[in-house]
């Protein structure tokens, strides 16, 4: 068993006052082209204005496959275009830089026809050869430049400049989910200068220097606290569905980093800003009766959920991990710590998600037979009320995940539902890095507080497989060994059958077996909860819920 977690202070990149500073700061700095514009009596769209948005986050990198992390993907999303563009409310795909493609029989050869009138915010051009570099690094990585490989794309073998508005990518194998993989902020499209980046000049202190196509460009930044998004006058070249074409309304966005929950609030009501991400769920309801509006899209991947590493001696054994889904009561859960906004979860994938099905059946919660189960397993109850075993306590780890909400919260009433049938769930509350590497340990954290927001059939085998995220620890990492191979094949079935339903099929029997060998316990539908003034119109969000600033316009 591994040692007790600790605790360790966190570093937060702003105080509250450091926060306010900042903001009044930008609010001041504002350029005369960027003051609030009047209002339109009759509803309709106003060029104009700086719209303040407060980040929960800072920033880590600009390197599109990293885009994962909301901070990334937010800055992402609006410097960037992408080869097709993703209906948010149908997942439907649709052109965008490309007009139109094709692709084989068996997924292993994609055409896409190029627009002719797409520039990089450096006037350089978007064609044919810039699209084949921008895939061929996503597709391949770079180590010599520590530039990882796309999660989203499988099985990418080269690509061929066919003419300037025409290229081809060629698989090594059928790779289904590369159309849909194209559409994400993984696969945003960088200028050639830009693909050239080492990942230290992708990090925050270079971020002027990121060129994309996209309606926004990075004009100033502060490392951790700050960053400005510009409109670019010459933008013209949205996905044809969007309600708008042209230049974005706004003339900037400024992004304050504001980790303080109250603060982020506070300042909303004020009226200090206008759009915060990460409103908590305790904060809900007064923001909703201040009369601002709540926006709760979901993330179409991979729920919320606690992985068991099933490669762990004491989860090994089927029936502690089946004892500890019979002892989570994830409807308290829910109605304690979250809201509305945060559906049960009736499976691992989000009831949004490509593929889903529902096996809510196997996450019951039932305290009896929790304590059946483990006593039928040789655990225990010792003198403390903590079950114990050849004098070893039923002590496991769980991981605080940062980036999801009230995780710690969260597990601490999971903590306490547990104890209640003997055993002790433990906390790492840890430093990002500390945390990182302790997660890669299936004998430091046993049980790892994970999602994946990412709207496709492959976000599964993102999240799983061996070569990925590896969340079950199904890949020892210290001796390279896989505990469960029939796993590894279904996740792989997923990503390279060509049949769309067969695809579906796959998916429904990944979650299936995961239900059935107790390696997760879903807890709820994540969304993305934003915050926005009654004056914010036309907020939208992509299908994995980061904003996008294309249609935002101001009414003050």
């Amino acid at each position: 068993m591994s040692s007790a977690p600790f605790t360790r202070p966190s570093v937060r990149i702003a105080t509250a006052s450091m926060a306010v500073a900042a903001l009044f700061a930008l609010a001041a700095c504002a350029g005369p082209g960027s003051a609030p514009a009047t209002g339109s009596a009759a509803g309709e769209p106003v060029a104009g204005g700086s719209l303040v948005y407060l980040e929960h986050q800072a920033h880590t990198t600009l390197y599109p496959p990293a885009g994962g992390f909301y901070p990334n993907g937010g800055i992402i999303n609006n410097v960037t275009d992408r080869l097709v563009y993703q209906d948010p409310a149908t997942l439907a795909l649709e052109p965008w830089i490309a007009t139109d493609w094709e692709v084989n029989a068996d997924a292993t050869e994609y055409t896409f026809n190029l627009r002719d009138d797409v520039t990089f915010s450096d006037g350089s051009v978007l064609d044919a050869a810039v699209v084949a570099k921008n895939f061929d690094l996503y597709g391949l990585g770079d180590q010599a430049r520590a530039l990882t490989v796309s999660e989203a794309i499988n099985n990418y073998e080269h690509s061929e400049v066919v003419d300037a508005d025409t290229v081809k990518f060629y698989f090594s194998a059928p790779a289904p989910g590369f159309l849909q993989a194209t559409s994400t902020n993984n696969s945003g499209l960088l200028s050639a200068a830009t693909l050239d980046f080492s990942l230290e000049q992708f990090a925050p202190g270079n971020s002027k220097a990121v060129i994309g196509s996209g309606p926004f460009t990075i004009t100033e930044e502060t490392i951790g606290s700050t960053l400005t998004l510009t409109a670019r006058d010459d933008y013209n070249w949205a996905p044809p569905s969007r309600g708008h074409q042209g230049r974005p309304y706004l003339d900037e966005v400024l992004i304050t980093v504001t980790p303080e929950d109250s603060v982020r609030v506070g300042g909303l009501l004020s009226g200090q800003a206008d759009v915060i991400r990460a409103v908590e769920a305790q904060d809900e309801a007064q923001v909703r009766k201040s009369g601002f509006t709540i926006y709760a899209p979901q993330t179409n991947g991979v729920n919320n959920h606690l992985s068991l590493r099933f490669r762990n001696d004491v989860l090994a054994d089927i029936r502690v991990r089946q004892a500890l889904i019979a002892g989570i009561d994830r409807q308290e859960l829910v109605d304690v710590i979250y809201t509305d906004s945060y559906p049960l979860a009736t499976s691992i994938l989000s009831k949004g998600a490509v593929g889903y099905i529902n096996t809510e059946d196997a996450f019951t919660f039932d305290a009896k037979r929790a304590a059946r189960l483990l006593d039928e397993a040789g655990w225990l109850p010792g003198a403390d009320g903590i079950r114990e075993k050849n004098g070893v306590s039923l002590t496991l780890v769980a991981n605080e995940s940062a980036a999801q909400a009230r995780s710690f919260e969260a597990l601490t009433l999971i903590s306490q539902q547990l104890a209640k049938i003997g055993v002790d769930l433990q906390i790492l509350k840890a430093d990002a890095g500390t945390a990182a590497e302790a997660v890669r340990d299936g004998d430091r954290v046993q049980v790892s507080h994970q999602m994946v927001a990412r709207a496709d059939l492959d976000v599964i085998k993102s999240e799983f497989y061996s070569t990925n995220r590896n969340t079950l620890l199904n890949l020892n990492y210290a001796d390279t060994s896989i505990g469960d191979e029939q796993l590894e094949e279904l996740l792989r079935a997923v990503a390279s059958e060509p049949v769309a339903e067969k695809r579906v099929a796959n998916s429904q029997a990944v979650q299936r077996y995961l239900a059935e060998q107790a390696y997760v316990i879903p807890l709820f539908e994540e969304p993305q909860v934003y915050g926005a003034a009654p004056t914010v119109h036309g907020l939208k969000f992509e299908s994995v819920a980061r904003p996008s600033f294309l249609e935002v316009w101001l009414d003050k």
